[in-house]
């Protein structure tokens, strides 16, 4: 029993210090409230990592991936797309503004620039910065990189590729590395040859993986999909890609 208590407190103890290494920081989109989370800045003029949540807004995949991207030593910024009062309660909920920032492109190229900003305040260096984003954050990731935001590279991991193929295909400055699950059946085949004769023709710096048996989310320990084996080779991915456009 006693030492069932101490592992107890150990364990709550650790979960509130992981929580107390994140720390909310408030801006705004014109009368939108936004509320990020930033890793504890010890000393600036490092390198800095955005993070773009998945459809239900801020998760444990995006704070545990800030944690773990510190420790490697970058400064790393999550990002609150849909704002205070906005977050989806259910998958319903998620889907339909979701699917409002996907049509609107150029409204969540536009959060994702205010992140940025807010990254650059806590101390990044502003011409050493990647995105990084999961499931619809992905998709955000692809969308810094069409606006040719001021940013070294960008990483979509399993996330919406799919581009309304009215838009025209442009530059892209960025470097691109995607990360795609083999059994995702949101990304069919012709997206995938779409993205890549847009990577192509924007005569992009680019890679995708792709990971064997796994399904949509591989990489989120909390989802039924979740492959470690490939979900640890992707995070090694991640680092490598990281080390390499923010050197």
């Amino acid at each position: 029993m006693y030492k069932l208590l101490i592992m107890t407190c150990l364990v709550v103890a650790s979960c509130g210090l992981s929580a107390q290494a994140l720390k909310t920081v408030s801006y705004s989109d014109g009368t939108q409230k936004l509320n990020g989370l930033v890793t504890a800045v010890k000393g600036r003029n490092k390198p800095g990592i955005l993070i773009l949540p998945a459809w239900k807004g801020i998760d444990q995949e995006a704070k545990d991936a800030a944690l773990a991207l510190e420790k490697e030593g970058y400064i790393a910024f999550i990002a609150d797309i849909y704002g205070e009062g906005n977050i989806p309660e259910d998958n319903a909920a998620a889907g339909k503004i979701a699917g409002k920032y996907k049509s609107d492109y150029k409204a969540y190229q536009h959060r994702i620039h205010l992140a940025l900003e807010e990254l650059k305040k806590a101390g990044a260096q502003a011409d050493k910065i990647a995105v990084i984003g999961y499931c619809f954050g992905g998709t955000g990731a692809l969308e810094a990189a069409r606006a040719q935001l001021p940013v070294k590279g960008v990483i979509s991991i399993h996330g919406g590729l799919a581009k309304d193929p009215a838009r025209p295909n442009t530059a892209l400055t960025t470097k691109i590395l995607v990360e795609n699950p083999a059994e995702d059946k949101g990304v069919t085949p012709e997206i995938l040859e779409a993205l890549t004769k847009e990577l192509n023709d924007g005569k992009a710096d680019w890679q995708l993986i792709t990971y064997a048996n796994s399904g949509h989310t591989f990489t989120d320990p909390a989802s039924p999909d979740y492959n470690k084996v490939m979900a640890d080779r992707a995070w090694k991915h991640t680092l490598l890609f990281l080390a390499e456009v923010l050197k």
